[in-house]
């Protein structure tokens, strides 16, 4: 494991394998750390890192504000998620690569696309995040922390942060800093002296800028379509990754490939032979 400073905010990567280099955006949602790319069930029946790693150089990473990586109180959007990701690059010496997400990365990783078109040498989107329901539940999740702040205050926060080992996603009410608030104390004490009413504003506009349509958040239309990358879509079939999200990526870039294979059929013998064959058909593409 190594670390690097990147716009401003310690975060804890891994290199594994070597050869083009590919920028992976973890799945997990708000505890969106390296590890899940093997601990998930869904990554790890398939084996898909452990493949990729032994023909490409692999960097994965802990998003701000999860695991070992550091954050700060504000209203993160996506863009801030795509600066951790271009400060990493530039911290490697690396000038083009293969961005690839994970579930909700899977939005960093178009929003990275769009506005870095030239650094992006191919979009790989497994499961992307999206729908009405993803998008009610999301909500519901900022809502209900909200509503705990404002009924027990921010040190209530603090105190069940440290009591526990959930994440947003598993007990809203810990928050999207839950993470930081359980491994640093001064980072806690700061964000126990904040004024609670501009925090729940915060934390409003917050979810409202991340969750902003029931297809895959991330990116406008209007930008990708203009984003001429080679792409592959892998689909989901769930209440958070739903079908339509990734056909809505289909449709919006232009020069998708979409998987179209059920999920009980993404396998370890399909799956990592698939996204290989992409990513060196899309390499040899960049330098035709």
């Amino acid at each position: 494991m190594a670390t690097a400073i990147v716009d401003g905010i310690s975060t804890r990567y891994e290199i594994r394998g070597a050869g083009a280099p590919i920028l992976m955006f973890s799945p997990g949602g708000f505890d969106a750390t390296l590890d899940k790319w093997t601990t998930i069930a869904s990554y790890s029946r398939i084996g898909l890192l452990d493949q990729l790693s032994r023909h490409f150089q692999c960097i994965v990473f802990d998003r701000r504000e999860t695991g070992e990586s550091a954050g700060r109180v504000e209203a993160v959007t996506w863009s801030h998620y795509v600066r951790q990701g271009v400060g990493l690059l530039e911290h490697l010496g690396i000038a083009r690569a293969h961005v690839m997400g994970g579930c909700m990365g899977c939005s960093v990783a178009i929003a990275f696309g769009v506005a870095h078109p030239a650094t992006t040498l191919s979009l790989v989107l497994w499961w992307p995040v999206g729908g009405a329901r993803y998008r009610i539940n999301s909500h519901h999740r900022f809502a209900e922390h909200a509503m705990y702040v404002k009924a027990h205050g921010l040190d209530a926060v603090v105190a069940l942060a440290k009591g526990s080992d959930t994440s947003f996603g598993q007990d809203p009410r810990g928050g999207p800093w839950v993470a930081l608030l359980r491994r640093d104390a001064p980072f806690a004490a700061a964000y126990a002296r904040q004024h609670v009413d501009d925090y729940i504003r915060l934390v409003s506009e917050m979810g409202q800028l991340l969750v902003d349509r029931d297809t895959a958040p991330g990116a406008a239309p209007e930008d990708l379509f203009g984003l001429t990358v080679p792409a592959l879509i892998v689909p989901g079939h769930d209440a958070t990754h739903a079908t339509s999200a990734a056909r809505y990526l289909e449709e919006c870039l232009p020069q998708a490939q979409y998987w179209d294979v059920p999920v009980e059929e993404q396998t370890a013998e399909t799956a990592p032979p698939r996204v290989l064959d992409f990513l060196r058909g899309a390499a040899a593409a960049a330098t035709s």
